[in-house]
């Protein structure tokens, strides 16, 4: 069947945030594994001077190009002028900064336009492996120029990338996992289960817009979900940035696995809190 075209405001847009991607991505990789400045940020969260520029650029170029358009940036501060906005890019300068920071090629460049709440472009740069995705709404998603498809998992032999509690809970479960894959990027996380490469990608709670747009969009559009573990499709352009605990796959896997991921984040607050409650000493 033939991948349907987008209309030209989309194929336009699509344009637009590929080649800013893949910019912006060759801006950091310029600073990759060459010890760049580097300090703390809110939360306790790394930031380099790769981030800044890569932010930057981003910015002028998108902003420049769609000025009617919102703004969501990590590397930015935000305001609530986008709330009033159609139309938002939603931008990682750098999804892995501490991966980048130690010199794991696991990083990438984030690049979203949502619209009403959904992404509907999306791109995905990962210099440090020549790997380019795109996607636009109802045309597929693609990688380095060939189509997209999530895999038919194999039960028995089950790809995972996510937390090592969540690996066990599923393997408690009777869901059982042969390879785990650890990476730093949750948007290429998210991705490589659009690329086929991973069957179950999950994230913990606290995952921000930025860190998910441009990924859920290529995960839809190559045949899989990304949704809460609980239950419920994620909506972009909120008050509140942050999102519950995440699984995507397949519809029939994530069905599958989610409660299961969702009742062992129940399982670990609950200790923390009985922890922090004893005073630490439980």
């Amino acid at each position: 069947m033939p991948v349907p075209e987008p209309s030209e405001d989309r194929q336009a847009d699509l344009a637009l945030v590929v080649d800013a991607a893949r910019a912006a991505g060759e801006i950091a990789l310029g600073y990759f594994r060459r010890s760049p400045k580097a300090w703390m940020k809110r939360g306790d969260s790394p930031v380099t001077e790769a981030d800044i520029e890569a932010d930057r650029f981003l910015f002028e170029r998108l902003r420049s190009a769609r000025p009617d358009y919102g703004w969501l940036s990590e590397e930015t501060t935000d305001t609530p002028e986008r709330l009033a906005k159609r139309r938002v890019f939603v931008v990682d300068p750098i999804d892995g900064t501490r991966g980048f920071i130690e010199g794991n090629a696991d990083w990438c460049v984030s690049v979203a336009i949502v619209e009403d709440g959904v992404p509907v472009a999306a791109a995905l740069a990962v210099p440090a492996r020549e790997e380019w995705f795109e996607a636009t709404a109802g045309c597929g998603a693609l990688l380095n120029g060939a189509r997209l498809f999530v895999a038919e998992a194999d039960r028995s032999h089950l790809r995972f990338a996510g937390p090592a509690r969540y690996m066990r809970a599923l393997a408690g479960a009777g869901i059982d996992v042969a390879d785990r894959r650890v990476t730093p990027s949750l948007a290429y996380r998210i991705a490589l289960v659009a690329a086929g490469r991973i069957d179950i990608a999950t994230a913990t709670p606290n995952a921000n817009d930025w860190d998910l747009a441009a990924a859920d969009l290529l995960v839809h559009e190559a045949g899989g979900t990304l949704c809460a573990a609980m239950g419920g499709a994620i909506r972009y352009n909120r008050t509140e940035l942050r999102h519950p605990a995440l699984i995507a796959g397949t519809s029939a896997l994530v069905a599958a696995a989610g409660p299961v991921v969702a009742a062992a984040e129940k399982r670990w607050c609950d200790e923390r809190s009985a922890i922090a409650s004893s005073g630490g000493n439980g």
